[in-house]
């Protein structure tokens, strides 16, 4: 055969390869307000920039009635491309093929552009649409699974993952997105679940919706394992292109800096009266946050999930920042199982890749109760103190009101080698509130007294003037200084700044023993 002719063929191959097999699945795939694999491909990267990787693997011969179905890359589509110029490796399940479903040959294709990511220090996109493991490749189907978790576990800190669900992930298949830094869910028409509600009704009797139990919402306000949602399948993956920006392509990188359009020497005098003058009553951190950073420009992480953390990504001066506070708009900003592992997660995730950490604090203990107590709250509320400890990057703290108790000191405090901690003068820094410190230490006088409720409120005012207050802190160095609200911005820049070549290393082991 000459060379025309096998170029040719080689034409007509890869034409082949590109066209779908069956319009009425892709009709249904569009009908479902869903996009095809390689469309989502082609909205997620740079225009032109997608290089295709195996696109002429076929599935192995079996005896199950799918040999006279043989289509080109099989279903899954891999490769790599560029998101704002920048590469990204990424593999789309192609759910117009056997449902997207994982045999031998899809789980080979996965793993090759894993290891590539791996090798060329690159972050890794899976976007998610499928049926699970291919039934006619039996346990093939599941050691496919197997090879992709551990290449999960593998890249765990040195790549960014993203996963983003955009159809069905049920059993198994769950495991490689929990695997995972970030997870997107499309409203609507994603659904992630060990079990479905068929299988949950038969074995426990509850009745649940598709919805209820593995949509969008339940996992992003309830579960906690989803960190986005996403309106439809182009608002994912714009989303993504978005969370990339923030991102190094790897543990060895420093993300990218953007030229701030925002003056570094901005004071914003809102500042000065956003903490009420009542201890007790609450505010909303999110206006802090859009006060300091750069634009205003926040992208929270777990927006719906334990809302008195609050978590996500912003740039200071053009470079990234992961941001960590409490809310005081929910449960007063309290400390409660799920807020701590949804912070202890976060602040992993910003060591692992290099991104400085602020912590605003305004915390008035651990949420009380039997349930937390009885959930862990022992255990969960160690995992964010053994973060905080455990982190290398710079680590700046800005004590805004309340940091009482233990919750003071797992808030990245001096104690746990915060590099630099700042109170505005509202912080109040103790062991407890006014009113409890009074009930312990005066409790025999005030059982003793003519009118204990006007001597109680005279022990309070001494209390508060003498010990809520920053300056005793201040005074044994747990607070390097007290500054104006108005301030905080121009602050945190300049520490920012001196601690950008900060170096610090962790006493050498395999590692350490996380309470999970």
């Amino acid at each position: 055969m000459s060379t025309e002719k096998k170029i040719e063929r080689l034409r007509e191959l890869r034409a082949k390869s590109l066209q779908p097999d069956n319009q009425r699945a892709v009709q249904r795939q569009h009908d479902a307000g869903k996009l095809t694999a390689r469309e989502r491909v082609e909205v997620l990267l740079d225009d032109g920039s997608f290089q295709e990787i195996d696109p002429f693997v076929q599935h192995h011969e079996t005896n199950f009635g799918i040999n006279e179905k043989r289509p080109l890359g099989d279903a899954v589509v891999t490769g790599w491309g560029a998101v704002d110029g920048r590469n990204v490796f990424v593999f789309a399940e192609d759910f117009t093929r056997f449902g997207g479903s994982l045999g031998a040959v899809v789980a080979d294709k996965i793993c090759k552009v894993m290891d590539l990511a791996m090798d060329t220090g690159t972050p890794i996109i899976g976007l998610k649409d499928s049926g699970g493991a291919r039934i006619q490749e039996g346990v093939l189907g599941l050691d496919g699974y197997g090879r992709i978790f551990e290449r999960n576990v593998r890249a765990s800190g040195v790549i960014p993952q993203i996963s983003v669900i955009m159809g069905p992930c049920a059993g198994g298949a769950v495991y490689s997105p929990a695997l995972t830094d970030f997870i997107y869910q499309v409203e609507g028409t994603s659904h992630l679940f060990i079990t479905g509600p068929d299988v949950i009704k038969a074995v426990t009797g509850e009745e649940v919706s598709m919805d209820g139990l593995g949509g969008a919402h339940a996992h992003s306000s309830q579960s906690g394992v989803t960190h986005f949602v996403a309106e439809d399948d182009r608002h994912a993956l714009e989303e993504v292109r978005y969370l990339l920006s923030f991102l190094p392509l790897n543990n060895m990188e420093v993300p990218p800096f953007f030229t701030p359009l925002d003056a570094p020497n901005r004071m914003d005098e809102a500042l000065t009266t956003v903490v009420p003058d009542s201890s007790n009553q609450p505010y909303d951190v999110l206006d802090v946050i859009h006060s300091l950073v750069d634009d205003g420009e926040f992208y929270e992480v777990h927006e719906h999930f334990a809302g008195n953390m609050v978590v996500g990504l912003a740039r200071l001066d053009g470079y990234t920042v992961g941001i960590v506070a409490n809310q005081p708009a929910v449960l007063a900003g309290t400390l409660d199982i799920n807020a701590s592992v949804k912070a202890a997660r976060f602040v992993r995730f910003c060591d692992a890749f290099n991104i400085p950490i602020v912590t605003l604090v305004d915390v008035p203990g651990f949420l009380p109760g039997v349930d937390q107590e009885h959930g862990g709250i022992i255990r969960h509320g160690a995992k964010l103190l053994y973060a905080y400890s455990e982190a290398t990057v710079p680590r700046i703290s800005v004590i805004m009101r309340k940091a009482y108790g233990g919750a003071y000191l797992v808030m990245n405090s001096r104690a746990v080698r915060a590099d630099v901690v700042f109170a505005w003068p509202s912080a109040e820094i103790a062991v407890m509130g006014a009113q409890g410190a009074v009930n312990v230490i005066h409790r025999r006088e005030l059982a003793d007294a003519e009118d204990p409720e006007a001597r109680r409120a005279e022990l309070v005012a001494d209390y508060e003037s003498t010990f809520n207050t920053p300056y005793i802190a201040a005074e044994h160095g747990l607070v390097d200084d007290v500054i104006e609200p108005r301030e905080t911005r121009p602050r945190l820049i300049r520490a920012l700044e001196i601690l950008r070549n900060k170096r610090e290393q962790l006493p050498p082991k395999k590692h350490g023993n996380i309470p999970l």
